[in-house]
């Protein structure tokens, strides 16, 4: 049978309030609201990253075939300024100016054609170039809110880190000078039955456990020695009993 004196029972109670408090604080810490908006913000800048990367290689591939584009115009240009010089300098046989017509005729339409596509290719770098501005925006954008998020975060984990440490060293007094074994007890019962070991014993019902004991078994604890530790029968918990409110 494991006994404490009674009234390092009693103190235990508050230890169980402030071990509960510590609890309280950690599950707030781990449920903060700015947790779960960093989430979704990461899930969303994720998102927009990808439709960035894909914008900016679709303009960077535009850019390349743009590139080709006006070397393939120039080119173009650049044989039929030759070719007029040739023909407009009358030199060779008519059989050859003819030909240089010729090809002037057909370096034309070349030409045309390639303008289409360099002028198809720059309509369509233009409009992949607002996209990526578009996106490129909004990215940053989001990327500002998460920064902004975070810092919330941060605060917020500073403040409850500080109540805890606060909490922890009344905890560390309240627990000095208990007898050990009843320590012992009531952090391996904390640890099997969800962070509570202990609760008072407030009339018939358990506060722990919440619910009415046996008006025999209520009897039996009242009766037990003061400095016995008792156990509720329903949730195992320790029971502590307090003292008898004084009759008139």
């Amino acid at each position: 049978m494991t006994t404490a004196p009674a009234a390092d029972q009693r103190r235990l109670l508050d230890v169980q309030d402030l071990d509960t408090r510590l609890d309280q604080i950690a599950h707030k810490r781990r449920t903060l609201p700015e947790l779960a908006r960093l989430v979704e913000l990461d899930s969303q800048v994720g998102d927009l990253y990808t439709a960035l990367v894909t914008s900016r290689t679709a303009v960077g591939d535009l850019k390349r075939e743009l590139t080709k584009a006006e070397s393939d115009v120039e080119q173009v240009r650049v044989r039929a300024a030759r070719d007029q010089a040739r023909l407009d300098s009358g030199q060779g046989s008519p059989k050859d100016l003819q030909a240089l017509q010729s090809e002037l005729v057909a370096l034309g339409r070349r030409q045309s054609d390639l303008e289409e596509v360099e002028l198809d290719v720059m309509e369509r770098l233009e409009a992949h170039e607002t996209a990526l501005a578009e996106v490129t925006t909004a990215h940053d954008s989001l990327a500002s809110r998460r920064a902004a998020v975070e810092v919330e975060r941060d605060a917020a984990f500073a403040a409850l880190d500080a109540d805890a440490e606060k909490v922890r060293a009344e905890r560390a007094a309240a627990v000095e000078g208990l007898d050990a074994a009843l320590v012992t007890l009531y952090e391996k019962l904390r640890a099997q039955l969800g962070g509570r070991g202990a609760g008072a014993l407030r009339g018939a019902r358990c506060e722990s456990c919440r619910l009415e004991l046996n008006p025999l078994d209520v009897e039996a604890i009242r009766k037990a020695p003061e400095d016995q530790v008792v156990r509720c029968e329903e949730c195992g918990r320790i029971l502590v009993r307090l003292p008898e409110p004084a009759r008139g």
